[in-house]
């Protein structure tokens, strides 16, 4: 047999110059400031706060009324994420013991809550009403477009114990991981309000800056989203070098800033070991962990495995925006949030970079490019997995023909199991978290790397590029790449983005007839699925000889450059989507004719390859 499939090695195109950036003038967003001050209370859990916030209506819209969120009140007995947990088919392990919620067995102690205690809007008294994980709050005067409210807030909560994401004690003995922690104001975009209740899923949120100050047990060192403003009060790490801490009393108050972030993460322990690594031409690198033996060797190695996926990423997506990056063990496997992330941390090696690079990686899909990843978590999970299966492979020398192999072929097996539903459904409403994660991820990163099998290597990579350049710092939505995909290869993509994200449609050609037609042969291809695509065919001879055909998609209105230069390429005639069979004449006789292969680069998600390939008997 002939391994057609591995005669062309995959050659993916990074480092490429962003281009520069079109203004969009009937894009707006809204913007926050936050201003708090908590107190954490290590004996009990139990913490009060004080939040400032200074929301600017920046819609055409008038406000009548505003949305927070109250994450930590997710955690208690019937809650809808103890429900959702309790009914779906397969629950997550994580939040299981012994095949039952682990929430639901939660006693008042160990339960989370997060509750407002006042609120006022430019100094007058707001109705207010607690609906589980959403505050629903009433203004007191409407927010007319372009005018700002300063909403003046005291609110206190309790950490619950660690089930998802954040909590206290972790299964890694972690005191503190407090991500979802605080009020947060849901987002208003062009859509209108997004007040989704907390179902264990994803977030959408507003850009802005934070100015946060945390008092807390002087022996338990942090790791948060911002810049430390007095490290040589604080110590822990952070002080200059040779600068002698004082602290006086038993608990110290830490201050952080970081700005134009759309979240606030922090993670606090007694035992936290904490290094730094100042790269050269990129942000000073945090790392925290617990401090014991069995993990100084791996957590001390992932130092420059980190620093050199910051480099990657940096070079292939665009510059990392933020002076400072920290890596936090923490949570309950990995979650990215602003400016950092925290991970578990007592894997092997190979996971532990794994795991970096995943959540790394999100610092450009989804903190800096932030998505509603709630309805549009493909953009987030599957962008950030494409990116990482690169790094990856990169900075860990796997030397893989094709890096996205694992995310075909979870793709494949979704769409075996009938489980399948469109990337449109949201989050939260999959009938199992199996199908979620295989959309979400995998077929997610299939979206970009079968996009630079229909557009070219190189044109893909450019149009990352200009897509990170065009929107960041902003809320792009799925037009937004698949617009500028187009911009940048100069070809249409609209039934693409249709078929892919908001289909179960499926990409099945076929070889169905090969024939001699005098000195010549005629190829019958069949398309067997309702997913249109263009085509690349390997046509082997018997001499051993290798070109290539390449099939036009009619709706595509154009045609992507050569992918083999090496190799000589004919363009036939465009095929048009609602012809189920295509009649390609080859200029060779049959007897010289070795194989045939559709798609030898393996990068077109088709559900059958075995009938891809024609080979002579």
């Amino acid at each position: 047999m002939i391994k057609i499939a591995k005669k062309i090695v995959l050659i993916l195109f990074l480092g490429l110059n962003a281009l520069l950036a079109q203004n969009n003038t009937s894009y707006w967003q809204q913007h926050v400031d936050y201003t708090m001050d908590v107190a954490m209370n290590v004996e009990n859990y139990q913490y009060t706060g004080t939040q400032k916030l200074v929301y600017t209506n920046n819609s055409p819209d008038e406000l009548n009324r505003v949305y927070y969120h109250l994450y930590f009140n997710a955690f208690q007995p019937g809650s809808e994420m103890d429900v959702r947990l309790q009914t779906i088919q397969d629950g997550d392990g994580r939040m299981l013991a012994d095949g039952k919620s682990r929430i639901a067995t939660l006693t008042e102690s160990e339960q989370g809550y997060l509750h407002v205690i006042s609120l006022k809007q430019d100094g007058q008294k707001v109705t207010f009403n607690e609906e589980e994980t959403i505050l629903v709050v009433d203004l007191a005067s409407p927010i007319p477009p372009g005018g700002k409210a300063t909403f003046d807030m005291e609110f206190k909560g309790q950490v619950p114990l660690q089930i998802r994401r954040s909590g206290r004690n972790s299964a890694e003995g972690v005191a503190l991981s407090m991500s979802q922690w605080y009020p947060k104001l849901a987002e208003y975009d062009f859509e209108g309000w997004h007040p989704n209740p907390y179902i264990a899923r994803e977030f959408h949120g507003v850009w802005g800056d934070f100015d946060v100050k945390i008092t807390i047990d002087k022996n338990y060192t942090i790791g948060a989203s911002g810049y430390l403003q007095n490290p040589n009060e604080i110590g822990h790490g952070y002080e200059d070098e040779g600068t002698k801490i004082k602290a006086k009393g038993k608990t110290l108050t830490w201050h952080f800033k970081a700005p134009q972030v759309h979240d606030f993460m922090w993670a606090a322990d007694p035992e936290y070991v904490h290094k730094k690594l100042v790269m050269e031409d990129g942000p000073t690198l945090h790392f925290f962990y617990k401090d014991k033996k069995e993990l100084e060797e791996n957590w001390t190695n992932l130092m420059p495995k980190t620093a050199q996926a910051m480099n990657f990423f940096s070079k292939n997506v665009g510059k990392y925006p933020y002076e400072q990056y920290s890596v936090i063990q923490g949570g309950d496997g990995g979650m990215e949030y602003a400016m950092g992330t925290l991970i578990t941390g007592e894997r092997s090696f190979g996971s532990l970079v794994g795991v970096m690079v995943h959540e790394l990686a999100h610092s450009w899909f989804q903190h800096v490019l932030a998505t509603n990843e709630s309805k549009h978590s493909w953009m987030d999970e599957g962008f950030t997995s494409f990116i990482s299966s690169l790094c990856m492979n990169q900075i860990m020398e796997q030397n893989q023909e094709n890096p996205f192999t694992g995310s075909y072929r979870g793709y494949f097996r979704l769409v075996e199991s009938g489980f399948e539903q469109p990337q449109t459904t949201h989050a939260d409403r999959y009938h199992m978290n199996f199908a979620y994660g295989v959309a979400a991820y995998s077929k997610g990163a299939i979206f970009l790397s079968q996009l630079g099998y229909v557009i070219g290597q190189d044109k893909l990579m450019q149009t990352i590029q200009k897509y990170f350049e065009d929107f960041k710092f902003k809320h792009p939505t799925p037009n937004d790449i698949k617009r500028t995909a187009e911009k940048v290869s100069g070809v249409e993509l609209d039934w693409y983005l249709t078929d892919w994200t908001q289909t179960t449609n499926t990409i099945d050609y076929a070889i169905k007839e090969v024939v001699a037609e005098g000195n010549k042969t005629k190829v019958v291809l069949e398309r067997k699925g309702l997913m249109p695509m263009p085509l690349d065919i390997l046509v082997v001879g018997a001499d051993g000889s290798q070109s290539t055909v390449y099939v036009p998609l009619r709706m595509m209105r154009g045609e992507k450059d050569n992918p083999y230069p090496t190799l000589e390429r004919t363009v036939a005639e465009d095929w048009p989507w609602a012809y189920p069979t295509y009649e390609l004449v080859l200029d060779m006789p049959i007897g010289d004719l070795a194989g045939l292969n559709i798609d030898p680069s393996q990068l077109m998600a088709d559900i059958d390859r075995e009938n891809n390939i024609w080979q002579a008997e």
